[in-house]
């Protein structure tokens, strides 16, 4: 749960990022228009606004685009599917039709269906189902619609089944959220100081709106705004809910920004203080909080707790002391100095000292509950592959791409005194590390590596691909020689990489056979995660009912692995593609294999090429499961499946793949 809103932490900067230019124009806009009411200040202002008034969309959009595993626009286009659903589906006319009543009769609650917490939901779902369908192959008769095409197609079935739960749900939470501020307005300045801290609490949710609805304005008879404005009400009481949020936006936020650039990792001060000095600014000048406080709510939730407390006690002490200035967007600086003009507001400047203070309070509150807590605020996360360059051994032009993806590996577990034993299987490295919470997973995956799992605190598997034999002869070298990794450089991230596309015939297309008499399996349900979530490429895998197994292809034998239990074929077009016999099977040391053909033979599909022992691995508790994979996937243009039932013979056709 923690990585999950981590995740979403980092992924709501996105949206983030596009705030303080929209808070910036909405500010000089009510500047000038303070001046004169030109025609530039309306602009300016319905400019800004258009990016504001869309957050919950932004969000929605964002948060879609930055929890899909591989960041595409597909996603992003499901997440705005799914937020426009139920905010058309449940808009006050919609509902009105529905339930067939008069508009003026819908429940007040689905006037404020478009919230930010709708948005978070929607991103949020059309994510999951990114990640879960978007490979997803339909039959032929529907194939158009198979793999990212689906994923918006179910975001808008699945967000019409939210819909309905919001239509009974949704009325309840916005009632409750009425009664509770119409019962803390009699509690005076302890009020006043619980809606700030509940205030701030909601802001992640968009459910603050319901609650500042009571107080802003005349749901419950208060409409402090309102008053404020039109300079009606008591001297020192009308502007209580509105006044301490000036010491918060303009000093306390930018002091909390400050700590946390102050604890940023020396290599991310720089970006750290771009995103809190744009937060900062926004949050002084217009009184817009937003981008600072995304850029922590979820990634340091506890940081976030601490804020909205600091918020109740500013609007309870100003409360307290009578102190009361008011805004017309929100309290930045633009609203201050426009309120220094209003005859109701009471000893205003008293705000700023408040606000010094409070300055004080954030910075050593939040300093001490970063390090005390170790918040991964912004600045403070792990080094990822979306980083600068990762860092590695020095390296030479003597070096081949094996030894090069060695050293940064070497390097990114911590050298020789973390790595205890090296293995590998067909694919995969297999580790023994003294710590495996220690190692730098993005310079992993950096160097060229298809995946990474962690079995425990001492095992782990990197998968390489059917290279990596290569790449565990030379990290073995390097941990004999107990190479320093002191000396560090960086290594461009093409140093391990060659095109993918080398010696490919164009538009060629292959069919592909099962290997054996039995059951055919997606590969993304095989109980091997490093098969089923395609690190190493696509393809289908065979439950078989008998030892004998053929080849897959027409083509040409390139590795028979010393373990027997995996062979390697080419086709002519350039297609690789990787027999795996068995799961986890490389621990047998070839007992239950007999491979009948060797490297450079040339094979036709149907041809024996091993005989099993499926009653041995069985024995050794491993799954018999053959796995059929075509390992260099860039080179696949269209990889198209056979409608199939789940029992399948040799001479059955399985899928055909046709190169770029």
């Amino acid at each position: 749960m923690k990585n999950y809103l981590q995740r979403m932490g980092r992924s709501l900067q996105l949206p983030v990022a596009v705030l303080p230019a929209a808070a910036l124009l909405v500010g000089i806009g009510n500047w000038w228009a303070s001046a004169s009411n030109d025609i530039v200040a309306h602009f300016l202002q319905a400019g800004g606004n258009a990016v504001l008034g869309q957050l919950p969309l932004l969000f929605a959009v964002g948060l879609a685009l930055g929890m899909s595993k591989d960041k595409d626009g597909a996603a992003a286009l499901a997440g705005l599917v799914a937020f426009e659903l139920p905010t058309n589906v449940l808009k006050p006319e919609s509902v009105a039709t529905l339930l067939n009543i008069k508009v003026a009769t819908v429940n007040p609650a689905f006037g404020q269906i478009g919230n930010v917490f709708i948005g978070i939901i929607s991103g949020l779902i059309a994510a999951a189902l990114y990640n879960r369908f978007h490979e997803t192959k339909l039959p032929m008769a529907l194939s158009f619609f198979s793999g990212k095409r689906l994923v918006p197609i179910l975001a808008a079935l699945t967000m019409l089944l939210v819909s309905v739960a919001l239509l009974i749900v949704w009325p309840p939470v916005y009632d409750a959220l009425v009664a509770f501020g119409k019962f803390i307005v009699g509690l005076g300045a302890v009020g006043a100081g619980l809606y700030g801290f509940f205030n701030r609490l909601l802001i992640p949710t968009g459910l603050h709106q319901a609650l500042n609805s009571v107080f802003w304005f005349d749901v419950a008879g208060i409409n402090d705004i309102g008053k404020f404005l039109a300079h009606k009400g008591i001297k020192g009481v009308t502007g209580m809910y509105q006044a301490g949020f000036f010491p918060v936006m303009m000093f306390g936020l930018p002091a909390g920004a400050y700590a946390i650039y102050r604890n940023a990792l020396p290599e991310r001060k720089v970006e750290t203080a771009s995103l809190m000095m744009a937060g900062a600014f926004a949050s002084f000048f217009t009184g817009v909080t937003e981008p600072l406080e995304f850029s922590f709510m979820f990634v340091a939730w506890p940081l976030y707790v601490l804020h909205a407390i600091f918020t109740g006690l500013s609007l309870a002490f100003s409360a307290f002391m009578h102190w009361t200035a008011g805004f017309a967007f929100s309290a930045g600086l633009v609203d201050y100095i426009l309120s220094l003009k209003n005859p109701i507001a009471n000893q205003p400047l008293m705000l700023i000292i408040q606000g010094l203070v409070l300055a004080a309070i954030y910075y050593f509150g939040f300093d001490f509950a970063i390090k005390k807590f170790h918040l991964m605020t912004p600045g403070r996360e792990p080094i990822t592959t979306d980083d600068a360059d990762d860092l590695a051994l020095a390296t030479d032009d003597n070096d081949d791409k094996y030894t090069r993806q060695a050293k940064q590996i070497y390097a990114a577990l911590g050298g020789a005194d973390n790595l205890t034993v090296i293995d590998n299987c067909t694919t995969r490295l297999r580790l023994q590390l003294a710590d495996t919470g220690t190692i730098n997973e993005g310079a992993i995956k950096r160097s060229g590596a298809a995946g990474i799992n962690k079995l425990d605190e001492h095992n782990l598997q990197i998968i390489i691909g059917t290279e990596v034999q290569f790449v565990a002869d030379a990290l073995s070298k390097l941990k004999a020689t107990n190479a320093p990794i002191s000396t560090l450089t960086t290594v461009s991230e093409n140093a391990v990489t060659t095109p993918a596309t080398a010696g490919i015939i164009s538009g060629a297309t292959t069919d592909f056979y099962s290997v054996a008499n039995g059951q055919y399996v997606d590969i993304e349900n095989v109980a091997d995660s490093t098969f089923a979530q395609k690190m190493l490429g696509d393809g289908f895998a065979i439950d078989p009912t008998d030892g004998t197994i053929t080849a897959p292809i027409d083509g040409t034998v390139s590795t028979v692995f010393p373990t027997k239990h995996a062979i390697g074929f080419k086709t002519d077009s350039g297609l690789e593609i990787l027999l795996h016999m068995g799961i986890d099977t490389v621990e047998l040391n070839g007992a239950p294999f007999e491979v009948l053909v060797q490297a450079d033979q040339t094979v036709q599909h149907g041809e024996v090429v091993a005989k099993v022992d499926l009653d041995a691995i069985k024995t050794a508790g491993k799954a018999t499961t053959m796995m059929v994979i075509v390992t260099n996937m860039d080179a696949v243009n269209l990889m198209k499946f056979k409608m199939l039932t789940s029992s399948v013979k040799v001479s059955d056709e399985i899928m055909s793949v046709t190169t770029k």
